[in-house]
């Protein structure tokens, strides 16, 4: 039961990829669909078993790589925080596969499509349940290919061709970091295994703290500062993957694949690996606070440069992209501050309600005929009465309005964070406060410019606009319990006051356990949060409806500030100008002119041909056909071979002799 949840999504992908053409679209949408179903309904059973009855499961399969001290196997590991994750990734790619049938179902090449959805889900179970580092990466790299087959699944797209080379070599970067990481772990500790290697870790953290214990030294500098770079590398990683600022520019141009291919990437699978791979290895991050430090500070960062950044984007999709890349950051910043729990909490109720708007967006744009511009629509509260109703309560969700699912798990973050007390902490906590603000103000936004305005579509768009069908629709219903319920449910059972529900799956230093500080945190402290979204959800809303389109005169400020955020606050373009550039330039006049161009050809089979075709040439000049020229040659020939016989052989009257004989030959032959 164990290993069949994972490999169900396998079977169907296989089946769909090489039999497509056999069984056709229906065949191959309905085989993935309900083989993902059933992996749903395994992992429930999974989890429930895990969670009350049996405890973790650590299965090992086969051996994978045996060298020595490096021994690999293929093992699965099933604890509270694997099987949790397990919901989250098979819930939503089950939604999304049936909701595919009816939004994709007159693509030609539906069955390689659900091929690849499926294909995304196993590798993504694969680096969930993975227990050791390398079988983690075999997952890893796993979705960073499927992410390219499914970005550039309109291959003949130039955007999409442009947007997937972007992605994977983004990823790339973050992914050298990952790699160093690991690399230094094995290295260090001889293992990648994750129980051994935590233990490991634990006890030289014991060692150290206890000075000379059991008469083994330990370099306590030294000890700090190798558990600090692993834990930056393997946040790199992390960076990459989960799209925080900096190696974010992938996302967004992401929005390129279709639109199940955006909620599968954003809400479950992809830009959530880099967050459970941060809480995986809590032990170690635990053990350098200053890298804790980075990561609450490079989280709180994302978290305000997204939802700046989202105020002033008109594309549907990609409001609701930087709104993920913004919502990463709260997650992040969460680990940062040593709150896992609850920052895979977050990473719960947002996979829900983030689904959810990337799904009714789909519908929109469905109806309007690809249309993704929110300043062409406008009026369709009355079209798409339906479609209004749930992207309306995933963008409460996503506010985190009182008591819905997005509010439990956000200001359980940022009062976290305000109780933590630390320089770093209270940065995150303002930053997080305010980005609250604009992501209320964005998302009424999106939700007024799309349905409330007055429209501004195309008479042809209106007359053809209709409401998602029931294959689209159906399918929605988990996520809109998900997005209303879940967080209500789930929060005494992750987040509660002394739940024992994770176990020994994360790990935190007692230090660092503030979750009693917030409980006597004042309350007027705690609804700040609230208060913030609240003013940006009535802010934006007024501002829409009476002055967003009066004539008003916009001073320089003003367009400055406008300008500086639909640029992106211009990383794009630095890294174009800067980085890109100067990649181009040393890839042209030094990779390819000087070494490919240059020596490699030089002194490779094109230059060792050109130089004996060269020297074929000048052996050809000597043939003049001119006997005279002929014995010159011979003379001077016999000549140097005489002088070097009388160097070397000291032979006296002997070579001469031969010359004597030689020029009487000659002479004969003449006349």
């Amino acid at each position: 039961m164990f290993l069949l949840l994972i490999f169900l999504p396998l079977m169907g992908s296989l089946t769909a990829g090489f039999f497509g053409r056999y069984i056709g679209s229906y065949g191959a949408k309905n085989i993935t669909s309900f083989f993902l179903l059933f992996s749903l309904i395994l992992s429930c059973i999974v989890f429930y078993q895990v969670t009350f009855i049996t405890g973790p499961c650590h299965i090992k399969t086969v051996s994978w790589i045996n060298l020595e001290m490096f021994d690999i196997s293929w093992g699965f590991l099933f604890d509270s925080l694997t099987v949790a994750m397990l919901i989250v990734v098979t819930c939503v790619s089950t939604v999304v596969h049936f909701y595919s049938q009816g939004y994709m179902e007159h693509d030609p090449h539906l069955p390689r499509f659900m091929s690849y959805l499926s294909l995304f889900t196993f590798f993504m179970l694969i680096l969930v349940t993975a227990d050791n580092l390398i079988q983690m990466f075999v997952g890893w790299e796993g979705v960073g290919l499927c992410s390219y087959l499914l970005i550039n699944f309109w291959f003949t797209r130039l955007q999409a061709n442009k947007a997937a080379i972007k992605a994977v070599i983004v990823n790339r970067v973050g992914d050298v970091g990952l790699v160093l990481g690991i690399l230094i772990i094995f290295k260090k500790y001889k293992t990648v295994n994750y129980l051994t290697l935590f233990n490991l870790i634990l006890f030289e953290a014991l060692l150290k703290s206890n000075g000379n214990f059991l008469d083994v030294n330990l370099n306590i500098l030294q000890y700090e500062n190798l558990t600090f770079y692993i834990c930056i590398c393997l946040f790199i990683g992390a960076v990459g993957k989960s799209a925080q600022i900096g190696l974010h520019t992938w996302l967004p141009d992401a929005m390129e694949c279709p639109t199940p291919v955006s909620a599968l990437i954003h809400a479950a699978t992809m830009v959530t690996a880099g967050v459970f791979l941060i809480i995986r290895c809590s032990p170690i991050f635990e053990l350098a606070p200053t890298s804790l430090i980075i990561v609450t500070c490079i989280g709180a960062l994302t978290a305000f440069f997204a939802a700046s950044v989202a105020l002033v984007q008109n594309d549907l999709k990609k409001v609701i992209a930087y709104s993920t890349c913004s919502q990463l950051g709260y997650m992040v910043f969460a680990c940062g501050t040593s709150n896992y729990a609850v920052s895979f909490f977050h990473l719960a109720n947002h996979a829900f309600f983030k689904a959810l708007l990337f799904l009714t967006a789909g519908s929109v744009i469905h109806a309007m005929a690809n249309e993704q511009d929110m300043r062409k629509m406008g009026g369709l509260v009355n079209v798409l009465p339906y479609t209004y109703a749930l992207m309306y309560i995933g963008s409460l969700s996503l506010m985190g309005f009182p008591f819905l699912t997005g509010f439990y798990s956000k200001d359980a973050i940022l009062e976290l964070a305000l109780a933590k007390y630390t320089l770093s902490s209270h940065f995150a906590y303002w930053l997080g406060t305010f980005s609250a603000f604009l992501t209320s103000f964005y998302s009424t936004r999106l939700l007024y410019l799309t349905f409330l305005k007055k429209t501004s579509s195309y008479k042809k768009s209106m007359e053809g606009a209709h409401d998602m069908p029931p294959i689209m629709g159906f399918p929605l219903f988990p996520l809109i319990f998900g997005s209303i319920f879940i967080g209500y449910l789930t929060r005494d059972l992750f987040i509660g006051v002394g739940t024992d529900y994770w176990g020994n799956s994360i790990y935190t230093l007692d230090k660092n356990i503030i979750i009693f500080d917030a409980e006597f945190l004042k309350v007027n402290l705690k609804l700040i949060p609230v208060i913030f979204s609240t003013t940006g959800l009535i802010s934006g809303f007024i501002y829409y409806k009476s002055f967003a389109f009066n004539d008003l005169k916009v001073k320089g400020l003003i367009i400055f500030l406008y300008t500086f955020l639909n640029k992106k606050w211009y990383i794009d373009r630095i890294y174009n100008s800067t980085i890109n550039q100067a990649v181009l330039y040393s890839g042209y006049n030094l990779t390819y002119k000087t070494v490919d161009r240059g020596l490699i050809e030089y002194l490779g089979p094109h230059g060792l041909s050109q130089t004996v075709y060269s020297k074929e040439l000048n052996l050809n000049n000597i043939q003049t056909g001119l006997i005279y020229n002929y014995t010159f040659l011979m003379l001077t020939g016999v000549l140097l071979l005489t002088f070097i016989l009388i160097i070397i052989g000291n032979l006296g009257i002997v070579p001469i002799a031969l010359i004597f004989v030689l020029f009487v030959y000659i002479f004969l032959n003449k006349n």
